[in-house]
């Protein structure tokens, strides 16, 4: 060969070669960017090629699927989508997806690698892809108890009820809310929809999760833990001993008196008489005796200040440190810089309806393969024990006192014992604004054993201030979930 065609030749071969590295480096190194790429439209037109898998309820779906004209064949819907929203979250062909849906995307779409061997099996043969099922801890009619309750009332508003044992989620409601299938698609109506959705300054904000993403002034309601923290560190033995608790009372270090929600009989009353009426002195100046350390150490027992993921991320409740005496003292009457989720309320009352044992929260039970095999199973896991068994129970009876003859008749159920505390929590500057109104609460059963605690906040912009009451607003709806909860284990 002469010289100049083995430059040529040369020349080729290097060509080949620089297109071999090339082909290789597309396939195996840049292959999953090139994939996860959001302008590859062909990773979408796959996605929705197949139908999805389902999120059931009670054994029945909640979910659904339509077809299409155009390149996506399938979408996404949702039945009863408004109620469910807060735990679904959506899929949208042109938004994306949230919460359940984004989380549990490759089980759903048939992509997980745990159906790596079914979805190979599937090519060989020429069947359709398809998704696998999320299998939620939810109850129907507890959720449907809670919706409908928020939704009565016209505000605002959140509810979560949990199985104390296990830490299943049985109810997690937010409202106002919206329907996850007018936005599934990619059409000009669910644009309309979207844009609707996502107008600045929506004061109803109705894809915001209050059960999990909004924090609030817990109010009266956190009264309990500073009652288990006083219990805990043996500031007090029991529920019926006279508490050092002048009236009035003056914060340390401040020439300001802490004053009660009218003429009650706050003066070293007892932690049952102080709980049933709900004394801002009595519990004010156990926070400020135990001091900020103590309470904190409590408070993040019971899950402060740290976020929680049911799988679906909760923002983290807030307990400070570094607090001086009187900052403690309006902190642990649940004001201040005090603040929690509508979640951690409810794990509150579920560990102390659970002897103190704090189980870890959850609301996906399985993962389901398309022929329904479990792929994977959810155990109850224990998260922490913020009170001994003693303690849990001597607040158990304190709770109950509340319900039977305090400010929480109003969550009483017949032939069924109830704990519970009610909570008025104040709103905006200098409690400018309409206050929230919560209430927690559990039903205790013939074998002792707790079913459900559940955790309610109200927000009711348009009431009249002098109606607004956890036991008038919040206490009803929570009775209402708890009645449904206990007809289904029937």
């Amino acid at each position: 060969m002469n010289k100049p065609l083995r430059r040529i030749a040369l020349f080729c071969g290097l060509l080949v070669l620089t297109l071999l590295i090339r082909d290789n480096w597309l396939q195996y190194v840049q292959a999953d960017e090139l994939k996860e790429d959001e302008h590859n439209r062909r990773v979408a037109i796959e996605r929705y090629a197949s139908p999805r898998g389902d999120i059931i309820v009670n054994g029945k779906a909640i979910t659904g699927h339509a077809t299409t004209d155009g390149d996506f064949k399938y979408k996404r819907t949702y039945k009863d989508g408004a109620m469910w929203a807060p735990v679904t979250g959506y899929v949208s062909q042109a938004y994306g997806a949230t919460q359940i849906e984004a989380i549990n995307d490759g089980i759903l779409t048939g992509n997980d690698d745990r159906l790596f061997f079914r979805n190979t099996l599937d090519m060989i043969t020429g069947k359709q892809r398809e998704g696998g099922n999320v299998v939620t801890t939810l109850n129907s009619a507890a959720q449907k108890a809670a919706y409908d309750g928020l939704k009565k009332q016209g505000g605002k508003g959140a509810v979560v009820a949990i199985e104390p044992s296990t830490g299943k989620i049985l109810s997690m409601a937010s409202y106002p809310s919206y329907d996850p299938t007018a936005i599934a698609g990619s059409d000009g109506a669910a644009g309309e929809a979207w844009n609707e959705l996502q107008k600045k300054n929506n004061p109803d904000d109705p894809m915001l999760n209050r059960a999990l993403r909004e924090v609030y002034p817990p109010g009266s309601t956190f009264k309990v833990l500073t009652a288990a923290a006083a219990l805990e560190h043996g500031l007090y033995d029991s529920a019926n001993e006279k508490t050092d608790s002048p009236l009035p009372w003056t914060m340390p270090g401040t020439t300001t008196e802490l004053p009660n929600e009218g003429d009650l009989p706050c003066e070293d009353a007892t932690l049952r008489e102080a709980l049933r009426v709900s004394c801002n002195t009595v519990f004010g100046k156990i926070g400020s005796d135990l001091g900020n350390d103590k309470m904190l150490e409590t408070a993040e027992k019971f899950g402060f200040n740290e976020e929680q993921f049911v799988p679906v991320r909760s923002s983290a409740s807030v307990f400070s440190d570094d607090m001086n005496k009187s900052q403690t003292a309006l902190s642990a009457i649940g004001q201040y810089n005090t603040a929690a989720t509508p979640l951690q309320m409810a794990m509150v009352t579920s560990a102390i309806a659970n002897n103190g044992t704090l189980m870890k929260p959850y609301m996906v039970d399985e993962l389901q393969a398309p022929n329904l095999d479990t792929i994977e199973k959810t155990d109850p896991e224990e998260m922490s024990e913020p009170l001994s068994a003693d303690n849990a129970q001597i607040l158990q009876s304190m709770m109950e006192t509340v319900v039977e003859d305090g400010t929480g008749t109003n969550a009483r159920i017949d032939g069924v014992t109830v704990g519970g505390k009610t909570g008025t929590a104040q709103h905006g500057v200098d409690n400018s604004e309409n206050p929230y109104a919560w209430f927690i609460s559990y039903a205790k059963v013939e074998d002792g054993s707790s079913p459900v605690a559940v955790a309610v906040v109200v927000e009711d912009e348009n009431a009249n201030r002098d109606d607004i009451s956890g036991g008038g607003l919040a206490a009803p709806i929570a009775k209402n979930v708890m009645e449904a909860v206990l007809e289904s284990k029937k």
